[in-house]
């Protein structure tokens, strides 16, 4: 199946999952709390449900690693491709009643993520990427809307003399990452959860996305796709590229920016080279 193809069958399964998330989100649910002390609710199991079942159904052959499958220890053998899976990104989001949570669906090859959606349906904003055709779009696509919205390409942009927007974690701002902000020209701090700070550096709306911590590959791959597609980069704190398939599916930390010439470099003060 072509990447184009596969992309599409990969949004409508976004949609679908964050359609059945959404329904959950305002109905109401109870909170459970994994073995790694993580919460957990009804509507990451609905949504991982679905996308396994559409992945399977159009790409029976690649294997899928999804964040609560991987919890509850079912963890395929991976080669050259396989999918990432994070059926709710931001859970605390989706607890607090915040509406910042994503659906994330990444193809990964040779390491690399080259197809990506990410879905809040909350926010009715979809973004995609296809990295190998260089072509990322969003959309205003709602939940509770069966026709496809309008798409609009997005591509990164030129950070402004003035300064940049760095977008960060609303939940996890430490202080290596304010180390690391006091290095750049900072003009504006937003705070944004899960992995739409990815798409708002995509979209042009900021400029630096620095994660000075810990994550899993399923909370970045997929919005790494939508950035890439647009022209932007994620890179680790050395400077090398960001890659996929790691143990664990642990990843250090990152930094994901429209362009490399406005990052302190490495060895400098608040970077670990």
């Amino acid at each position: 199946m072509p990447d184009s193809q596969l992309l599409e069958k990969m949004i409508s399964a976004a949609i679908e999952a964050g359609r059945a998330a959404c329904e959950i989100y305002r109905s109401g649910f109870e909170v459970e709390v994994k073995d790694d002390a993580s919460p957990v609710t009804a509507a990451d199991h609905a949504a991982e449900a679905i996308i396994l079942a559409r992945l399977r159904a159009v790409a029976p052959s690649i294997p899928i690693v999804a964040e609560e499958s991987v919890a509850a220890g079912l963890v395929p053998t991976i080669g050259a491709e396989f999918f990432l899976v994070d059926p709710l990104d931001g859970t605390k989001e989706f607890i607090q009643k915040r509406g910042d949570f994503t659906v994330n669906i990444a193809l990964i090859r040779q390491g690399v993520p080259v197809l990506g959606v990410v879905y809040a349906p909350a926010k009715s904003r979809l973004f995609a990427g296809d990295v190998g055709a260089k072509h990322a779009f969003r959309s205003a696509q709602s939940p509770d809307e069966s026709d496809e919205a309008p798409r609009t390409d997005i591509y990164v942009r030129t950070p402004p003399s003035i300064g940049l927007t760095v977008v960060a974690s609303r939940s996890h701002l430490n202080a290596e990452t304010d180390q690391y902000l006091r290095r750049l020209k900072t003009a504006n701090l937003t705070s944004v959860g899960s992995s739409l700070k990815f798409c708002l550096v995509a979209g042009g709306e900021a400029d630096v996305y620095p994660r000075l911590g810990p994550t899993m590959e399923w909370d970045t791959a997929a919005g790494q796709a939508v950035l890439m597609a647009a022209g932007g980069t994620v890179i680790n704190l050395d400077g090398s590229p960001f890659r996929y398939g790691k143990p664990e599916f642990r990843n250090p930390s990152f930094i994901a920016t429209s362009t490399l010439t406005v990052l302190p470099q490495p060895g400098s003060p608040g970077v670990k080279a």
